[in-house]
């Protein structure tokens, strides 16, 4: 007892010892006095003490504490951090993440270097970090998957290098592209498998789609097949339809992919009554019925519905109603088969325009798309003038891809219009290949930049060569000069022509032209135009042709150009139309006397998903208002690009010995009038938009003649007025390098003494 007590005492005393000799500490709940920073080296010390809770002269607090040290590694700056109390105060220590040097991959063929890194977030100079390299490394395969190799493997190296850097390696296994082996569909009775793969973009792998990538396995593209199919049904009753589930079984070797759309096509139903409902009182509803493109009893057809919704909000707009707010509202009896469909005009909430954003624009000013774009900041919204401003920046030209959308402004009247753009080449240089049986091969080389400088203006240069025709020109166009509405150009050329090698008559073609173009209404356009011209016929051969007599003239062409342009795209258009109409009289200061009128008009309508149906005409006539005979130049020759299957100028009048045994070896005299149609319906195929390819099957026909050429002794002239028409299928694919044209013609009525043409194949290439 009086031992465990003696013990209990030096235990007391050594304790009392030990918490008195030892230095005093922060404490929970006390103020700390300090804050210390270690192991810092880009980092500043202020930069650490910024990102913590705690601060010098607050209370120490637990909480504090360790939500400072959750701050600091939430920043990305450190791979480790810890937080330590001493002498009433607090040592921060962190060890800094390492900087980027470098990044680079390995094993890559199918994506390049560049499309790879744009897809990470880390690269040269930024900061490393473990969780930042497992995002590009999901990117990455995203990227692969998307372009269809699900096999790929990707496994990031970091190598170690001095001053806290390092150099990031992703070695990547890209693996055999995942094709498609099968693609089915279940519920499906109205449409067989077959017509339903005709719908969707996405193919099965078969050996022939080597340059296609639509047989590759893509998600994305899948799920936009659901869209297709349903808008496929829809235009064909189905209103009912959906897409229950979208399977997608990889195959046990993981080469390919079992693709299954699970559908319900429902009941097919036809069109019922249509109505028109506003509190509008000043719109005349007659007028706006007349907008309604479906019928009762008709199949329905979702997209008749989105054509009336465009055109009531024309109309609608034209009327002054801006704000107009327009929504069909089906009513179904499923008794009767029937939609009845009301469409309800009212008085949307007013929106005006806060700012117009124009993004994209790497090299086009923005003055010249900001010029084509009907709405500025302060206007009221109107969406027919946005649709307007869209066409127009498409129709420069100058874009891959344009997208005008709108986003809500800072309140909740105003709105945000953004115009995104996508840059592509506008220089071109274009080489030109044909073969015919009456010229063997021709070339063309031409150089012309329509976006020069980013400003707008077209500059062309242009050189052709055969053995017939050698033509040079340098033109220049402003389309808004002095800064307004009003384009103005100019072009110097010199044409030199040999009209037949066979027998060798010759024109030298020189002089200037200008050229000025102002608008009359929103699709109105009206250029006038006056021509220096020299002209200089030659017979070296003096083979005594009907143009036996050579001449040196000047003339003086003065006219206009009328045109009116109502197409839904300028580039591609799938609807709509437009004409022209021009007249110019030659004189009355030149030697040649002439009146001569053109006309040309165009119509288009999307007959079915992916089929445009094209028609087109054009006319001419010429005559001399003082009586005497037309020039042998100023006639119109025709063929070749504007009527295919036919030689340039090898349809119509044709002088030719008495005695010829093949009379479309004589000479071609061009003709005092012409009419010439086409006929043309582009052909889906199964291609993206994005691909460029398009194939168009046409039928060209008319008739021309009417020359008033005299023939010479022992020579006869062949001028039938008579009926022409060829068929054939053309191809068209915008390929990286350039345009590339292939146009198959055979006539189908035709004269004898008409030149043909069966082949015509241009390529081009543009910068």
């Amino acid at each position: 007892m009086i031992f465990s007590r003696f013990l209990s005492r030096i235990l007391f005393c050594l304790m009392a010892f030990a918490l008195l000799s030892a230095p005093a500490r922060a404490e929970i709940g006390e103020p700390i006095e300090f804050i210390r920073v270690e192991g810092t080296q880009r980092v500043e010390d202020e930069t650490v003490m910024a990102y913590m809770l705690v601060r010098e002269g607050l209370k120490d607090a637990a909480d504090l504490v360790d939500q400072s040290v959750k701050t600091l590694f939430s920043s990305g700056l450190f791979a480790d951090v810890t937080i330590r109390r001493q002498d009433k105060g607090l040592i921060v220590t962190v060890v800094e993440n390492p900087i980027v040097n470098r990044v680079s991959f390995e094993g890559n063929s199918a994506i390049t270097d560049d499309n790879l890194g744009k897809e990470g977030i880390l690269s040269a100079r930024q900061i490393y970090t473990r969780a930042k390299v497992q995002d590009d490394v999901e990117r990455q395969i995203e990227l692969y998957r998307r372009s269809g190799r699900f096999a790929v493997r990707i496994e990031p190296k970091v190598i170690q290098l001095p001053q806290n850097r390092v150099d990031l390696v992703f070695e990547i296994s890209e693996g055999p592209t995942t094709g498609i082996s099968a693609i089915n569909f279940l519920g499906n009775r109205v449409f067989s498998d077959d017509e339903l793969r005709d719908v969707i973009l996405t193919r099965e792998s078969r050996w022939w789609r080597i340059f296609s990538a639509s047989d590759n396995y893509d998600p994305d593209r899948v799920a936009y097949d659901g869209e297709l199919l349903r808008q496929y049904y829809l235009s064909k009753g189905y209103a009912d339809f959906a897409v229950i589930a979208t399977n997608a079984e990889l195959t046990r070797n993981g080469e390919s992919f079992f693709v299954s759309f699970v559908i319900e096509e429902g009941q097919k139903y036809n069109f019922g009554e249509a109505r028109i409902s506003t509190s509008l009182d000043t719109l005349d509803i007659i007028e706006l019925e007349e907008q309604i493109t479906h019928q009762a009893g008709g199949q329905y057809d979702q997209r008749a519905l989105d054509k009336t919704v465009d055109a009531l909000t024309k109309v609608v707009g034209e009327s002054g109603f801006a704000f107009a707010n327009i929504r069909p509202r089906p009513r179904t009896n499923s008794e009767a088969a029937t939609i009845d469909i009301e469409y309800v005009i009212k008085e949307g909430p007013r929106v005006y325009v806060e700012r117009v954003n124009v993004n994209g624009n790497t090299r086009t000013k923005d003055d010249v798309i900001r010029r084509e774009i009907r709405l500025v900041e302060g206007d009221a919204f109107n969406k027919v003038l946005l649709s307007r401003s869209e066409r127009g920046v498409r129709g420069l030209n100058f874009f891959s891809d344009v997208q005008v959308t709108e986003t809500p402004g800072t309140e909740d009247d105003k709105t945000i219009i953004d115009v995104d753009v996508r840059e592509m080449p506008t220089g071109e240089l274009s080489f030109g290949v044909g073969y015919s049986s009456a010229e063997d091969f021709t070339t063309q080389l031409s150089v012309s930049e329509r976006n020069f400088l980013g400003r707008g203006q077209s500059l062309r240069v242009n050189v052709g060569l055969s053995n017939q025709v050698q033509r040079y020109t340098i033109g220049f166009t402003e389309p808004y000069f002095l800064g307004r509405d009003v384009s103005a150009g100019f072009s110097v050329f010199n044409t030199q022509t040999d009209y037949d090698y066979q027998q060798g008559l010759e024109l030298n073609e020189s002089g200037i032209a200008f050229s000025l173009g102002f608008p009359l209404s929103e699709d109105g356009r009206l250029s006038l135009f006056a021509n220096f011209v020299n002209d200089e016929l030659t017979d070296p051969r003096n083979a005594g042709l009907v143009s036996d007599r050579s001449y040196d003239l000047s003339k003086q062409e003065f006219g206009y150009f009328y045109s009116i342009d109502q197409r839904d795209d300028f580039i591609n258009p799938s609807d709509g139309w437009n004409i022209s109409f021009g007249q110019d009289i030659a004189g009355p200061g030149g030697d040649v006397s002439y009146l001569r009128t053109r006309a040309s008009a165009n119509f288009y309508e999307e007959i079915a998903e992916g089929w445009i149906f094209h028609l087109r005409g054009t006319m001419g006539i010429i005559h001399d208002y003082k009586g005497g005979p037309i020039n042998y130049n100023d006639r119109f020759f025709r063929g070749g690009r504007d009527f295919r299957g036919f030689e340039r100028g090898g349809v119509g009048p044709r002088e030719v010995s008495a005695s010829a045994a093949d009379p479309s070896q004589g000479f071609a005299l061009g003709a005092n009038r012409y009419m010439i149609g086409t006929a043309q319906v582009s052909l889906p195929l199964g291609l993206s938009k994005e691909s460029g390819v398009r194939a168009n099957l046409f039928v060209d026909f008319g008739v021309l003649g009417e020359t008033d050429a005299q023939a010479p002794a022992g020579r006869v002239i062949e001028d039938e007025m008579a009926f022409r028409a060829t068929t054939g299928l053309s191809f068209a694919w915008r390929s990286p390098f350039g345009p590339v044209r292939f146009d198959f013609a055979e006539p189908l009525a035709k004269e004898d003494y008409d030149q043909t043409r069966f082949f015509r194949f241009t390529i081009g290439t543009s910068f």
